[in-house]
């Protein structure tokens, strides 16, 4: 296991001497939804709390970068910190509501907040664009020792952003707080009988999964140039669920190899057919049949 995760790690940071632009691209995006989908992770896999909203404060945090980048502000930390904060206050002011509910009732209060927000984006044309978004998003260029605009750098950041969120979501699972998060999962009267206030650990976990979408949704207008309400749509928190199902649910990172599939197959697929939500569909079905414990799971599975 620690070597396949060197000989991963030596290859991601080699990659940019073998691939293309076309593919460093392909494999930055991957990166960056990997984040996004671990950040889920983080409550549903490891907190049991399912989400159907998530890309809310995805889209937030890259609207806001974006409107602060149109605004002539071309200051890294200040567009990036004002999106992470936005991404954190939405997730903290979402989250008293959507946890006062369970199981399918989280669901789909999650999904409608999130829904709120993309009606703002695509009602607002004057300040989000509307449906046609905010396009023409440069990569920053003041704040940071080197420019982003070279595809090479930018994957080195992205590839940087990803080992940082991991290192942090390492820490935070296997903290004594991440093992109470697991042990209300699992039963949360217990941990309520043993003196644990499973609200305020349920709550810290949802703020901490928001804020580090944000960062992915930061990182992800800077790829892209572009912010539409898409970003906020039910289509991205489906897709980031179906990444963390896809890649196995609780582990560190099999949502990372969700996001690899799931892109991988998105860029092949789109190539024959428009039909890729069908595709989406039919990969959550055949893995919720078959490998219910994700690739992660059959990876780690006991050979007979």
């Amino acid at each position: 296991m620690k070597l396949g995760l060197a000989l991963g790690a030596v290859a991601l940071a080699l990659a940019p001497l073998a691939l293309g632009s076309y593919h460093l691209g392909l494999l930055t995006k991957m990166l960056i939804l990997a984040i996004f989908a671990m950040s889920l992770n983080l409550i549903l896999g490891f907190g049991g709390l399912p989400s159907l909203g998530h890309a809310a404060y995805f889209g937030v945090a890259a609207y806001t970068a974006a409107l602060l980048v149109r605004r002539g502000v071309d200051l890294f930390w200040l567009d990036a910190v004002a999106g992470l904060a936005a991404a954190t206050i939405t997730a903290a002011l979402f989250g008293l509501l959507a946890l006062r509910t369970r199981g399918a009732y989280l669901l789909m209060i999650t999904l409608a907040l999130a829904q709120v927000l993309w009606g703002i984006a695509f009602g607002w044309r004057s300040f989000t664009g509307g449906d046609d978004g905010l396009p023409g998003i440069a990569r920053p260029s003041a704040g940071l020792p080197w420019s982003l605009a070279d595809g090479v750098r930018f994957y080195y950041f992205a590839l940087a952003v990803f080992a940082l969120a991991t290192a942090f979501l390492w820490l935070v699972v296997h903290s004594p707080f991440g093992r109470a998060l697991v042990g209300i999962r699992e039963s949360e009267r217990r941990m309520e009988v043993l003196g644990y206030n499973t609200w305020l650990h349920k709550y810290v976990a949802f703020v901490l999964a928001g804020a580090l979408a944000g960062v992915a949704g930061v990182v992800f207008v800077y790829l892209n140039g572009y912010v539409s309400p898409s970003y906020l749509s039910v289509v991205y928190s489906a897709m980031a669920l179906i990444m963390v199902i896809l890649g196995g649910a609780g582990t560190l990172l099999g949502p990372a190899i969700g996001s690899a599939v799931i892109v991988g197959l998105e860029s092949t697929v789109s190539a024959y057919t428009e039909r890729w939500l069908l595709v989406l569909g039919l990969i959550y079905v055949a893995v919720t049949l078959f490998a219910p414990n994700g690739l992660a799971g059959l990876l780690r599975r006991p050979t007979k």
